[in-house]
């Protein structure tokens, strides 16, 4: 390894002199960085990485062997536009995950929070918005379009068509196959999706009260298990929504949903 202004960099990595880098930023061997990346202070990039177009990443990320970080987007309309790829900090992207730039048709960016912990073989495709704290077991594959909220959990071999929500502290079982919005705090599994109750364990952990799990519970039970109609289900949501802060944004989310949700 050489240092330069406190930048450790392998011999056989090919670093672009437009890059930018931050202090203690480590670049392992073969790894290819192109002239538009920037990367924060103390984040580590294994070896065999390529990470190239208008990408940011953040500080104390850690990315492993064998990453496509910032490659063009798998989409036939695009025509290089100069669209982005951002990443905050503190993710671990594990072994062979792909992650590409958006495109012109939508915000012209995709992007990741913080603190997400993201297992091997993960694509994450054009224009997707990941949130913050959220798992994605090995193989789990985001469509385009796709946007996930905080804490979210894919298990492995999960797939989530394009222009899919995936609502905060969800949890989807492994081999889940996502064809429509899934709200917060609803566990599903299957293909296609099918609901099995709530993440109260999730919940518990993050330090919801038991009141307040109570209540998505029965936000639940009003969506899935009442025999109302959808139209009627989301004004007893709301209805328990105006009681319990927590269950807001369930409410929120029914009501915003255009491709329609797993029910």
């Amino acid at each position: 390894m050489r240092t330069q202004d406190e930048v450790m960099i392998h011999p056989t990595a090919i670093v672009h002199p437009g890059a930018k880098l931050g202090e203690n930023v480590e670049i392992g061997a073969y790894s290819l960085v192109g002239e538009h990346v920037e990367i924060g202070d103390g984040t580590r990039v294994g070896p065999h990485v390529v990470i190239e177009g208008r990408t940011r990443i953040g500080r104390d990320n850690e990315i492993f062997q064998f990453c496509s970080i910032g490659a063009a987007p798998q989409d036939k309309k695009y025509d290089d536009e100069p669209t982005r790829l951002e990443i905050g900090d503190r993710n671990t992207i594990r072994e062979f995950c792909s992650f590409n730039v958006g495109t012109a048709q939508d915000a012209g960016a995709t992007r990741m929070g913080d603190d997400n912990w993201i297992m091997a073989y993960v694509h994450v495709a054009h224009d997707c918005q990941v949130g913050d704290h959220t798992i994605f077991a090995n193989n789990a594959t985001l469509a385009g379009h796709v946007h996930v909220g905080d804490w979210a959990i894919l298990g492995g071999f999960t797939g989530v068509h394009q222009f899919v929500r995936v609502g905060a502290h969800s949890f989807c079982g492994v081999g889940t196959v996502l064809l429509q919005d899934l709200p917060p705090y609803v566990t599903v599994a299957g293909n296609p999706a099918k609901p099995h109750g709530i993440n109260s364990e999730g919940l518990r952990r993050r330090g919801y009260s038991p009141d307040a799990i109570a209540a998505v519970k029965r936000a639940y039970r009003a969506l899935y298990r009442s025999g109302l109609s959808l139209e009627d289900a989301r004004a007893r949501v709301a209805e328990i929504a105006a009681e319990v802060p927590e269950v807001s944004p369930f409410e929120r989310f029914l009501a915003a949903s255009t491709r329609g949700i797993v029910r």
